[in-house]
């Protein structure tokens, strides 16, 4: 074992000090979020934020009937535990690997406390289950259905008693007990509860250094885990850069003379026009597929032409659609296509070119406004799915149509598909889809027959960029931009509706002309960060969110696991904090930010300043150290480690002293292996150290 990578395995261990727990934010056990039901429950004791609607609680009333339950202290018991339910935890506590379950985890502190809950001291609800219930009869027991085809379950299935079933106590809490060793949340016959920590202490400010000086809209880290990744701007190019080591004093090694892919005889390029996103196939290293969002002109380009998003099922007639700036109403499309890598490189994570030619458009959509269409594309980490944000269309302002709440139509929304699985043209033509991909089962439209099948979530005004947490899939961030009065950041969850226009972040917004109904759904879930426009001061007299990534690189331990976002216009960004941790609250702080002393590129405003001439942020990146990039109009700028800025952070003396000293930069060239292979080993163990915690998008 070489040095670099010893001390890289050694810096796994220290990272796993300031990593959080792997608990997701709530979430229901069909990954909706929780929500607080029209009336209250009659049968389950729980109230506020719940799993569970009136129809879902008499359905739970029914099933404890059935089990004739005779002892009053087991009765209690029992259904606590099949009302776990609608616990706003209930996809964390009936967690399995693949097989439902239902009974939830029982806490079981023979096994650990439950350090993630604020009741846990001396919790043995599974013991206090045998105890109580281990002699009584229980019709339909679900502790029996619970283990049905499970390794090591007991065969004396029928049986009406717990006793019949396992042998001892601890038979019974090792098939059915758990506690927080695996950092995840167990029930302990009380609705689950966190630690609340108090308000964090924010970061004392965040340390930039500036490696390039290109205008780029995207960044995504190459799939193959090296230092590589692919950058692309608005106008449609497309390229594959080498990336400097933190501390070598290098500077981004991108070729603008020689794009990955040049897309600028396609591509619209205006204000809010342009090449909009990328994403590269989960498998891309085997098969080289990538994908493309962006918009183009079918006055201008015979391709360009598809459905237009105002029409009759969305009750929208084109025809009375004001022209826009001298474009009529869908000229302009929002298109996503799928290229390859060159096929003369012997494999895909070799090639430094792709084909130009199209290999099949996945979307096409026309739009009848020229702004708010979002086009940032993302496939999902744990469901390999390519998701896809879409904006309200713009207008006039205020969502003149509705098309945010309208359940039809596919603006204001985020979508969701399966690209792996491509019907024929006259299987989508049946099936009215948009162009080439399957519709994933599991999507929210099986949850409410009137939804639009694409449909992830809906009520949105313009989301501009979204992630997944590398370290908590289920934490799914957008950033989406407001009209007057406020910027939000949402968490989404599936089938999540988002407020617009109803709703512009916190505050009602035409709530009299546009009201939600969509109790299948739940209702609106409002932004977990943001801030008012008044909070920002900006030389265009607006604001903008731009949404960014949750911290997971080493480099500034400081940092570790909160959300950064910025303003596009006010070159402000603020970093958001959860507080009880795995909670889904936050509260947010505009942070200080400055320029590194011995920043390979000149990137402060004026000499003897710190402060970064960042001028617009259009958009952050993550590399595939999870080091966070900003994207803006005067170039790259990546974040380093506090010191470099004398920022105080006192973990970083930790990390630093086992890290090796800067090595000087040499250049590669762009089809070279991996510079930090020693990084993939390093995921690969904390995928396994947080397993647990990758099952619920």
């Amino acid at each position: 074992m070489g040095r670099n990578q010893f001390v890289r395995i050694i810096q796994l261990f220290i990272l796993l000090q300031f990593l959080d727990f792997c608990l997701a934010l709530p979430l229901c056990t069909d990954s909706r979020a929780p929500f607080s039901p029209n009336s209250s429950l009659q049968f389950c004791p729980y109230n506020g934020t719940v799993c569970c609607n009136a129809s879902d609680d008499l359905l739970l009333k029914k099933q404890f009937a059935s089990m004739n339950i005779s002892d009053p202290a087991c009765a209690s018991l029992v259904k606590s535990i099949i009302c776990a339910r609608c616990d706003q935890f209930s996809a964390e506590l009936f967690r399995v690997d693949s097989v439902p379950r239902q009974v939830p985890v029982l806490c079981n502190s023979t096994v650990s406390p439950n350090s993630t809950q604020s009741n846990q001291a001396s919790s043995n609800f599974c013991s206090q289950a045998w105890n109580t219930c281990q002699n009584v009869s229980i019709q339909h027991s679900p502790f029996a259905a619970s283990l049905q085809g499970r390794a090591g379950a007991p065969t004396a299935s029928n049986s009406s008693k717990l006793a019949d079933l396992w042998q001892s106590q601890a038979d019974f809490c090792s098939a059915l007990g758990g506690a927080s060793d695996d950092g995840l949340a167990c029930f302990d016959g009380t609705p689950v509860t966190l630690n609340d920590t108090g308000a964090a202490t924010p970061p004392s400010g965040l340390c930039l250094e500036k490696i390039g000086n290109g205008t780029y809209l995207n960044m995504v880290g190459h799939p193959d885990g090296s230092n590589r990744a692919f950058f692309s701007n608005q106008q449609g190019k497309i390229w594959l850069a080498t990336i400097p080591n933190q501390g070598s004093g290098g500077v981004l090694e991108l070729d603008e003379a020689a794009p990955f892919l040049d897309l600028t005889d396609e591509v619209h390029f205006d204000t809010e026009f342009g090449l909009l996103g990328i994403a590269f196939h989960p498998k891309f290293t085997e098969n080289g597929r990538f994908f493309a969002s962006f918009n183009c002109d079918k006055a201008k380009w015979p391709d360009c032409a598809g459905r237009c998003a105002c029409n009759s099922d969305v009750k929208c007639d084109p025809s009375k659609l004001t022209p826009e700036n001298g474009a009529n109403p869908c000229q302009f499309q929002s298109v996503i296509a799928e290229y390859t890598a060159n096929g003369t490189a012997s494999q895909p994570s070799l090639a430094t070119s792709a084909n130009p030619s199209e290999v099949r458009r996945i979307f096409t959509m026309g739009l009848p406004f020229t702004s708010h269409h979002a086009g940032q594309i993302l496939f999902g980490p744990e469901d390999g799915h390519l998701y896809f944000m879409m904006g309200d269309g713009g207008g006039t302002g205020g969502d003149p149509y509705n098309f945010a709440q309208n359940k039809k139509s596919l603006l204001g929304k985020i979508m969701r598909f399966d690209v792996d699985t491509i019907p024929s043209g006259t299987e989508a033509s049946q099936l009215g889809l948009w162009g080439n991909y399957s519709i994933p089962k599991d999507n929210p439209y099986t949850l409410d027959k009137e939804l639009q099948k694409e449909i992830w979530a809906l009520g949105l005004r313009n989301p501009w960029r979204c992630s997944f947490d590398s370290a908590r899939p289920s934490y799914f961030a957008c950033a989406d931009v407001g009209q007057d009065v406020y910027e939000e950041v949402d968490l989404i969850t599936k089938g999540g509706n988002y407020g617009w226009r109803a709703y512009e972040g916190p505050y009602k917004f035409n709530s009299s002309q546009s009201p939600i109904a969509n109790a299948s759904l739940g209702s609106t879930i409002f932004p977990v960060m943001g801030y008012n426009h008044s909070d920002v001061n900006t030389n265009e007299g607006s604001a903008s969110i731009t949404g960014g990534y949750f911290y997971r690189a080493t480099t500034d331990p400081c940092m570790q696991g909160r959300y950064l976002f910025a303003d596009l216009y006010a070159g402000a960004i603020w970093a958001g904090t959860e507080s009880p941790v795995n909670s889904g609250k936050f509260t947010s702080s505009n942070i200080s930010f400055s320029c590194a002393t011995d920043s390979p590129l000149s990137c402060t405003e004026t000499p003897g300043s710190s402060l970064p001439a960042l001028s617009y942020i259009f958009s952050f990146g993550e590399d595939n150290s999870r080091d966070v990039y900003l994207l803006t109009q005067s170039g790259v700028y990546r974040v380093v480690r506090p010191g470099r800025c004398n920022y105080a952070c006192a973990k970083e003396g930790v990390s630093a002293a086992s890290s090796p000293p800067p090595a000087a930069s040499s250049p590669r060239p762009s089809g070279a292996g991996p510079m930090r292979a020693p990084f993939g080993v390093l995921v690969v163990m904390i995928s396994f150290l947080c397993l647990a915690c990758f099952n619920f998008v």
